[in-house]
């Protein structure tokens, strides 16, 4: 149902007002916490995996195009631009905002019962790399991806507008330490991607792979902790010229899953 936004005090308008996302993640009277949705695109595609709306936030003209796609029974709420940027702190440019929430995360075993290419992201803080690290995923065929707790959310805002929304797409979940994670992963041979003496060529490791491979990335400066590396089966690198040392860890996902797919 369309409804028209006049002034802001309605209580159910809260999930768009000047929100955190920390904020949503522990949003109260909610079972996991919500995330936004931005853009008819990103809101189609959390709602193809299965998510659940709470409502949604429409500028005028794309009021209708949201109903159509929620239905009748969750609130559109809708109004001018003005109005709707005072009450988020940004303008709608992708014209709507959806209030979604959060499933449940899956077990780590269930989540890669029947993977045979995963990425683990270990305390990877930026969430645009995140984004661009599920839209890369998606792309090029990983099947899963997994990230320690210290790396930031893949629901995060920003997150899910790099990756176009693929985060909602790619199955994902929470890595416990990497003692569990070994337990967890039984069956695949972690690939560490850092730099370290007696390291091998992506190429060399590529050209003859495990059946299954779970690439692990580490937060960009510091790379991977001594505990993940001490984890891997090998440490795989990425040959450099000129005098560079590393890639941006967005684009190392990108290379390093190609090249095994």
């Amino acid at each position: 149902m369309i409804i028209p936004v006049t002034e802001l005090s309605d209580p159910r308008l809260s999930d768009y007002s000047h929100q955190t996302d920390v904020a949503l993640k522990k949003a109260q009277g909610t079972e996991h916490g919500i995330y936004l949705a931005e853009s008819a695109l990103v809101l189609s595609r959390a709602l193809a995996a299965g998510h659940v709306p709470r409502s949604v936030l429409a500028l005028g003209g794309t009021a209708a195009e949201a109903e159509a796609l929620v239905g009748p029974d969750i609130p559109v709420f809708s109004g001018p631009g003005e109005l709707l940027a005072e009450l988020t702190g940004y303008e709608l440019h992708r014209g709507l905002i959806g209030s979604m929430n959060r499933p449940p995360l899956p077990a780590v075993r269930d989540l890669v019962q029947d993977a045979r290419r995963i990425v683990i992201l270990e305390n990877v803080v930026d969430p645009t790399n995140v984004g661009a690290i599920f839209r890369s995923v998606a792309a090029i065929g990983a099947d899963a991806v997994l990230v320690t707790e210290r790396c930031s959310d893949p629901f995060y805002r920003r997150a899910i507008r790099v990756s176009m929304g693929t985060v909602l797409q790619v199955p994902w979940t929470r890595l416990g330490s990497w003692d569990a994670a070994r337990d967890d992963l039984a069956g695949f041979h972690l690939a560490a991607l850092a730099l370290a003496d007696g390291a091998v060529s992506l190429r060399a490791f590529a050209a003859d792979a495990p059946d299954r491979v779970a690439l692990v990335l580490g937060t960009e400066g510091e790379g991977l902790t001594p505990e993940a590396i001490a984890a891997a089966d090998t440490v795989v690198t990425i040959p450099m010229a000129h005098g560079i040392d590393s890639l941006n860890v967005a684009a190392t996902a990108a290379v390093a899953m190609y090249a095994l797919v």
